[in-house]
């Protein structure tokens, strides 16, 4: 019940159409009834041979009504068919799109364990069947319920007893239909949940095509995927099986009720107790009674099936995001001046395993800032509390005097830009990707952000310059160009906080530079926390905080640091100049490899 609540909300934004439908649906069934009533008047004008003149006067005013309710019949199902459908396929895309802001909305631990094809298919397949339910399996039971009701009294005020008789069948469709709802749900919703798992399964392995290709598992792939399918097939056909053994057992036992008439009816003709016309009509009002029976059992098919998506996609709904707007959260006004303090900050993933624990840290306006350390201390996780993507688990984190949990979501987000060493691009063009940092602003402020990222000259050498497609997360595009568009997409948002996470990592020594060059232009004026990795990158940096086991163990200027005997960073510094020369005599001993092979001339 709840779930029907939950589909009506959508529906009562076409209320319009819903009941365009109804009355169509009202209509076509008195039409309907109109039909066996003509039959019946004509066996009796041509039973009548007194007045033959009369008789063929009544079949052709008949046949007229014939022609006028057939083609009303057919308007009627027009506007039955169509609003209905209006009405069905405009619940599916509220309910879509209430489902992808839903998304939006939760949280990124959410995300962390989900596959994102199981949330596709909740979205689109399981969204779906709304359709089925609110265009074809609701009207279509009121319908055959209307004419139920309107043919049982046509029935009744022919001929009581044999009305009585030929329903002899319908307690036992009732209890089939029962003990059909209670298996067949569950069955539709397991066949969901298979789509769901193959759906994901398939959207990692397209993700993921260039690893299954480059490790030649292709051959394990494609048997993994085909388990899922088979799975899928499985669970479809246990619902299909289902299916089959209700529909003949509801067409036979409607069948009783021909069988019901057939027999008595014909007694009561033989006994001329009942006129040949009456059994007649009978007959054709008993297919009308029955018809509607069976097509019931469809419908009812029809409302589970898409109660099962249902039931998916209002578990959905159903999850809370653990970062939202606080109640009475203020909008930070304007651009903020980006001073940001860390008060006895702690965090965890996993309750009782700390990742950060007491950190105070005050980051002045305009500050550099970088958060080195080994891997696995929490940088990240630091920097990602700036823009709430997690919330602390103890203490607070202010932005310019105001605690973050008591800002809207967006309007704190809104002073921060992210430049990632794991760069995401969308499917579509440069200008596109670039403008999705601001995508109000003019042509001359979008050249002019890939400018200073040092990213307009290789754009306007691709195909269409900046109307180039660069594929699905940018695959056509460099390691080093996809960085520059990023660092253009955040210098058009022009954030007064920028947080870069190693964005010069895995790139030459001449990309290297126009990526420090674009960022150096980047960080002027604007508050600047750098997760790095290579050390080289931060001596300028106004403070350096080292982190180790969840805490800060160090804090400085690159000189400080350096002069800490024994000290962390000076270690990390160490480490890091004595792997330098090792890759290089590496390197050195490849090449000369190689040319003792003579596979480089």
């Amino acid at each position: 019940m709840k779930t029907l609540k939950f589909l009506f909300g959508y529906a009562k934004n076409y209320t319009w159409a819903l009941i365009v439908t109804i009355i169509s649906m009202l209509a076509l069934v008195g039409v309907q009834l109109l039909a066996p009533w003509i039959v019946k008047q004509m066996i009796a004008a041509v039973k009548d041979q007194s007045d033959m003149i009369g008789s063929l006067d009544t079949v052709g005013r008949l046949a007229i009504l014939a022609l006028i309710i057939y083609v009303a019949r057919s308007g009627f199902q027009f506007l039955r068919s169509y609003m209905a459908h209006v009405a069905g396929w405009g619940v599916v895309a509220d309910a879509r799109r209430q489902i992808y802001r839903h998304l939006q909305r939760l949280s990124l631990r959410f995300y962390e364990d989900r596959q994102t094809g199981d949330l596709m298919s909740r979205m689109v397949n399981d969204s779906d069947m709304f359709e089925t339910l609110i265009a074809h399996a609701i009207p279509d039971t009121l319908v055959n319920v209307l004419m139920l009701i309107g043919v049982s009294a046509v029935l009744l005020s022919m001929n009581v007893q044999l009305m009585l008789l030929t329903l002899i069948p319908v307690p036992f469709i009732v209890l089939a239909a029962q003990g059909f709802t209670k298996y067949v749900r569950p069955a539709f919703r397991k066949r969901q949940e298979e789509l769901g798992d193959l759906n994901a399964t398939l959207n990692d392995n397209l993700s993921g095509i260039r690893e299954i290709k480059a490790f030649t598992r292709e051959d394990i792939e494609a048997e993994r995927i085909g388990k899922h399918i088979s799975h899928y097939r499985d669970s479809l056909l246990r619902a299909l099986r289902l299916m089959a053994t209700f529909h003949p057992f509801v067409e036979f036992s409607s069948s009783l009720g021909t069988i019901v008439l057939i027999y008595f009816g014909g007694k009561l003709a033989l006994n001329q107790v009942l006129p040949i016309e009456d059994l007649v009509a009978f007959f054709l009002y008993l297919e009308m009674f029955y018809q509607p029976v069976r097509a019931l059992s469809g419908a009812w098919e029809g409302v589970q099936h898409a109660l099962a998506g249902a039931d998916r996609v209002s578990e959905l709904l159903r999850e809370q995001p653990e970062v939202d707007d606080c109640p009475g959260a203020m909008a930070l006004p304007g651009k903020a001046r980006g001073e940001i303090c860390f008060n006895d900050v702690s965090f965890h993933y996993v309750e009782g395993t700390p990742v950060l624990e007491h950190i105070d840290l005050d980051i002045p306006a305009g500050a550099v800032v970088a958060l080195v350390g080994p891997t696995g201390v929490g940088k990240t996780t630091l920097a990602s509390l700036i823009p709430r993507f997690y919330d602390v688990v103890g203490g607070g984190i202010t932005l310019d005097g105001h605690d973050i949990r008591d800002l809207t979501l967006n309007s704190l987000r809104r002073q921060i830009s992210i430049v990632l060493q794991d760069v995401f691009l969308f499917h579509g063009t440069a200008r596109e990707n670039i403008l999705f940092g601001r995508p109000d602003a003019t042509e001359e402020e979008m050249m002019e952000a890939a400018k200073i990222a040092n990213a307009h000259e290789f754009i306007v050498n691709l195909p269409d310059g900046y109307d180039t497609l660069i594929g699905e997360r940018g695959v056509k595009l460099s390691g080093g160009q996809k960085q520059r568009l990023a660092i253009a997409r955040a210098v058009l948002k022009d954030a007064p906080i920028l947080i870069l996470d190693e964005a010069t990592s895995s790139v030459d020594t001449h990309t290297e530079l126009l990526i420090q060059q674009a960022l150096e232009r980047l960080m002027v004026g604007r508050t600047t926390i750098i997760i790095a990795h290579r050390l080289s990158t931060i001596r300028g940096a106004d403070k350096i905080v080292v982190l180790e086991g969840a805490r800060i163990a160090e804090m400085g200027t690159h000189e400080a640091l350096m002069a800490m005997e024994g000290g962390l960073y000076r270690q990390l510094n160490e480490v890091q100049h004595q792997l330098e020369p090792r890759w290089e005599l590496v390197r050195e001993q490849r090449r000369e490899a190689i040319y003792a092979q003579g596979l480089l001339i």
